[in-house]
């Protein structure tokens, strides 16, 4: 019997509210009490809106959650739990690893405690958590997260790109930048792999832009070139079949010309580690950096 984790949206609403009211019910009582404690099905829904969240599953059944959300570029999990019946099974550091891979790109993940539960600090801090801040009752923990990743083959590079395409919700922008044969199309590839699209991801220099249909209801993926765009207004002006704010949007050669488009970003940045290596040389290693950058 294997934890499964899933990434869900709103309409896990009720399944998540079962799962917080099992887990915090079950806590001592605490002073103030748990904010948690006060959600119901529509405040859940609002919550994960936003970034969405974790559901873990033992067999069908719905037994642990963490609601996602970010402030500046970190992730911040919110409303972590696990039931009773299904703890010292593996599911919450199941949780924490799908929640670090959800928070790729961001310098670190964040969780706060109750200093009044020593057990839960010390699960965090045995998960590499630090504690980076105390406002009595609550202690802040932090894991700091690497945004440079190596890549010495285009398979790691396909593979780092699914990774960030499962951390990606609906109007996320992605501007990616790295000179021709770098590696970009191969990582938006795995990225259209982890957000589940329809469709071979290829260069778009012919067509400017591309859209993928997701084949499991999330966001599409707009892949754009805009080497050949004058402007935003020409964005603008295709005649794309989905919305830029329901899809996922990555741009290459984008860098100074994308940022128009959403107030907050994810900027990839590929290099070759190698000079003077030939353009499609596919054992001349890159190396590849993610910044999020937030709109005020």
């Amino acid at each position: 019997m294997s934890v499964v984790v899933r990434r869900v949206g709103p309409e896990a609403a009720p399944d998540v509210l079962a799962v917080v009211r099992e887990a915090f019910g079950a806590r001592p009582p605490l002073d103030p009490p748990a904010d948690a404690l006060g959600e119901d099905e529509a405040s859940i829904a609002r919550l994960l809106s936003v970034r969405g969240g974790l559901l873990a599953t033992l067999d069908g059944e719905a037994v642990g959650c963490v609601v996602l959300d970010v402030r500046d570029d970190v992730m911040v999990l919110r409303r972590f739990g696990v039931t009773p019946q299904a703890q010292g099974r593996g599911v919450a550091t199941a949780l924490v690893e799908a929640a670090v891979d959800a928070a790729t790109g961001r310098s670190a993940v964040v969780v706060v405690a109750r200093e009044e539960l020593p057990g839960t600090v010390g699960f965090w801090e045995r998960h590499d958590f630090v504690v980076t801040g105390r406002s009595s009752p609550y202690v802040e923990l932090s894991l700091w997260l690497g945004t440079t990743f190596d890549a010495p083959d285009a398979e790691t590079m396909r593979t780092l790109g699914q990774r960030v395409g499962t951390s990606l919700v609906a109007g996320d922008l992605v501007v990616l930048t790295g000179e021709l044969g770098a590696g970009k199309t191969t990582f938006t590839q795995g990225l259209g792999e982890g957000l589940q699209v329809r469709g071979g991801v290829t260069s778009p220099t012919f067509v400017i832009a591309r859209v993928h249909p997701s084949l499991v209801g999330g966001p599409d993926l707009v892949h754009v070139d805009a080497y050949r765009l004058g402007g935003l207004d020409e964005l603008d002006d295709l005649d794309l079949d989905t919305s830029l704010d329901s899809a996922v949007t990555v741009v290459e050669w984008g860098a100074g010309l994308a940022e128009g488009l959403a107030d907050s970003r994810l900027e990839v940045v590929i290099e070759r580690t190698v000079g003077h290596a030939p353009a499609d040389d596919e054992l001349d290693p890159r190396r590849v950096s993610l910044r999020w950058i937030v709109g005020k």
